[in-house]
């Protein structure tokens, strides 16, 4: 989650115990936002929970401070090797149809399709046994987020636009006013409609608004 913090509220108040209290969440800071590289040392001190390292890791801070333009850059150059290991992990297999639309089946008619069947479903297509046995022999960075099958079947820009857009607006957002911008489900559409809103939204920030990052 990315929080929008209201003018008003002192750094003091930007710690994981008082997250509840003033925005209504329960979680912990994440270290998510890259530093800019130009920030001078002093500026260091508007960082939230800044972390050792280049570039530097925070939980956030104002942001002109914040990286923003080098993170988009990284997730989307991250995101077009990891498109080229799943198009070659999936040659020769047919599209899959995302968990979402089987969730969507089994909740519209539970005595047609059990959740039990529905999982099986999903797991037993070609596509989606590619993936997971591709993820069985392999650690770390290089598995492949079948939460995302549905990104990478729309193709490699599209996957790429998402993964640069999601590194900045995560999977919520609350803006300063407190309104709380969210995909209304996991598919794909109601995803692009989220970052729509969330982009639109941080495009026009002011350079001294500050962002916080929380996992939930």
């Amino acid at each position: 989650m990315i929080i929008c913090v209201p003018a008003e509220l002192p750094a003091e108040a930007l710690v994981s115990r008082q997250l509840d209290k003033h925005f209504g969440v329960s979680g912990t800071l994440a270290p998510r936002f890259w530093a800019t590289p130009g920030m001078w040392m002093w500026q260091r001190s508007q960082l939230v929970d800044p972390r050792k390292g280049q570039p530097v890791y925070c939980a956030g801070g104002p942001a002109k401070l914040l990286d923003l333009a080098g993170m988009r850059h990284a997730a989307a150059v991250g995101a077009g090797v990891r498109y080229q290991v799943w198009s070659r992990v999936v040659q020769g297999t047919r599209p899959a149809m995302p968990w979402p639309q089987l969730l969507l089946q089994h909740i519209a008619d539970p005595a047609k399709l059990s959740l039990e069947d529905a999982i099986v479903r999903y797991n037993n297509q070609p596509r989606v046994i590619a993936m997971r046995m591709h993820n069985a022999v392999t650690y770390g960075a290089g598995r492949l987020n079948l939460r995302e099958l549905e990104m990478f079947q729309a193709g490699p820009m599209a996957y790429q636009h998402y993964s640069a857009s999601i590194a900045l607006t995560a999977d919520t957002l609350i803006t300063a006013d407190g309104t709380r911008l969210a995909p209304a489900s996991d598919a794909f559409a109601h995803r692009v409609t989220y970052l729509e809103q969330a982009n639109r939204y941080l495009a026009d920030l002011d350079e001294d608004q500050r962002l916080l990052a929380v996992a939930l």
